[in-house]
């Protein structure tokens, strides 16, 4: 059984706060790194941080056993899905992101439908459509794919963050399809491992030309070490204390942080519409994981 006591309730915030932190150091890495050494070097740093863990835990036979296909799912949960992020921060702001990000349950849930066969049923599926309104909404005027006065073009990072939903909602699939009893740190650092693995040519072939500067270095380092590394461990130690769902109510949290963070360190402009349509989205987050309900449908006589 599961513990109810509120200890836990320190980790869990402040997993949120790490992975709401996120989304800003992984902008002031992009910058200057671009996407794809940006997420190369992420994963790299988890690997290294998480490898330690992994061997004194006793967890390293565990790996060598599984890897082909806990490297596979180390692109699908990190390597693509932290490229696309880092290449949507070059041209969105993080609390649009993180926003977005929050539908993560959604595509989890689309996805089991279709793969697993897993199908939601009554409010799951309400919840599902009202979660996709409110991106649609979201995104219905920052997706556009002309260049703005700065060059970017916001609706293929806009689309690069879904792709990223998209991913992880995949790699849930995949590890409850193949991975199932494998133990979790094995599949956490193996994933960075399978990641870094996968990133390592892409990342040298569109290094920057120009050094970066320490800001630069001081994210990808954050971005690799606590928001990566660190939250892992948060991660699935919340698992062990509260379960699964309970821990991936942190989805709620997160935007609440990085649009703080953005706000106060970047100056990002938060509005009333984006406000609403994160509410939208995660109102319909939550009906669709079963966290809340509209109505009671009474027992059967």
């Amino acid at each position: 059984m599961k513990s109810t006591s509120r200890p836990w309730l320190t980790e869990f915030l402040l997993l949120g706060a790490i992975w709401g932190a996120s989304f800003l150091f992984t902008r002031l890495a992009a910058t200057e790194f671009g996407a794809l050494p940006t997420a190369g070097l992420r994963v790299t740093i988890a690997a290294l941080f998480l490898l330690p863990l992994l061997v004194t835990r006793g967890h390293w036979p565990a790996l060598v056993q599984h890897w082909r296909k806990i490297f596979v799912l180390g692109m699908l949960n990190s390597g693509i899905p932290f490229a696309l992020y880092a290449y949507a921060l070059l041209s969105i702001t993080t609390g649009l992101s993180s926003l977005i990000n929050a539908t993560v349950p959604l595509f989890g849930a689309l996805v089991a439908w279709l793969w697993l066969k897993d199908r939601p049923h009554g409010m799951k599926v309400l919840g599902l459509l009202i979660g996709f309104v409110g991106v649609a909404m979201l995104a219905w005027g920052k997706a556009s794919f002309k260049p703005d006065a700065s060059g970017a073009v916001t609706g293929w990072a806009v689309l690069a963050c879904l792709g990223a939903c998209l991913c992880y909602g995949i790699s849930a699939s995949f590890t409850k399809r193949y991975l199932g009893g494998v133990p979790s740190m094995a599949i956490a650092t193996g994933s960075q491992l399978g990641a870094s693995i996968g990133l390592a040519a892409p990342m040298v072939w569109f290094w920057p030309n120009q050094s970066p500067s320490l800001t630069a270095w001081m994210g990808i380092a954050v971005v690799g070490v606590f928001c990566t590394g660190v939250a892992y461990v948060l991660f699935f130690r919340l698992i062990d204390k509260v379960g699964v769902t309970g821990t991936l109510t942190v989805t709620f949290l997160i935007p609440v942080f990085a649009i703080f963070y953005g706000a106060l360190f970047l100056g990002e402009a938060v509005t009333a519409w984006m406000l609403l349509c994160g509410v939208v989205t995660l109102f319909g987050t939550a009906l669709s994981m079963g966290l809340l309900t509209l109505w009671r449908t009474p027992p059967a006589p």
